[in-house]
């Protein structure tokens, strides 16, 4: 989703006039930008992901929250809105933002890739409570997922790239996905849509 820049604010006016707004803003050190709507594959993709995070943590400590919940990045003075996220700590409750999220997964597009590389990714490994970040693709089969080291070097961070059979392991919440659960209904280039169905066949054969 593409982000349009506006005038200077301050985050306390940032959050105010989003409460009102009828056109998503993200919010990094004053500076205002208005987000796009996201395409059909974009939003099948984050609904995939979000289904299947929501039904494996269902009745546990961690909750589930889409492209319309804020987080808040205290480190950067800054407010995104990730396409899903996983948070684990029952006390961040605050019902307009989250701080500590254990997961954060973005879909990329040609407007936004470079943000979700670059800025995002320096600003989420500042939240100590981050344990995976995902990167899908939208036009092909491809998964970047970023793991902050097992051995509690907050600083080092290991890349895992994920392609077509490739099973999506989020460790941090103990949930698995097939690239045809992620990508169940998302149409590509040869106009063959991803089959659940499918996929099982030809696993069996």
């Amino acid at each position: 989703m593409h982000r349009a820049y506006q005038p200077r604010f301050t985050a306390a006016g940032y959050l105010e006039g989003e409460v009102h707004s009828t056109v998503r803003h993200e919010f990094v050190d004053g500076e205002v930008y208005a987000m796009a709507g996201a395409g059909e594959a974009h939003n099948l993709i984050a609904l995939n992901v979000a289904a299947r995070l929501r039904s494996a943590v269902r009745g546990g400590p961690c909750r589930v929250f889409i492209s319309d919940m804020k987080l808040h990045v205290a480190a950067w003075n800054a407010f995104y809105y990730p396409d899903v996220m996983v948070v684990c700590n029952a006390a961040d409750a605050h019902t307009h933002y989250k701080e500590s999220p254990s997961v954060i997964v973005e879909v990329l597009s040609d407007s936004t890739a470079g943000i979700d590389r670059r800025e995002k990714l320096l600003a989420y490994r500042t939240l100590a409570s981050l344990r995976e970040y995902v990167l899908i693709a939208q036009d092909k089969r491809q998964i970047d997922i970023y793991r902050r080291a097992p051995d509690g070097a907050n600083d080092v961070w290991l890349l895992e790239s994920l392609g077509d059979g490739d099973l999506l392991q989020l460790e941090s919440v103990e949930v698995g996905m097939s690239m045809a659960e992620v990508y169940e209904d998302v149409v590509f280039m040869n106009n063959k849509p991803v089959s659940l169905i499918d996929s099982a066949v030809t696993a069996i054969k």
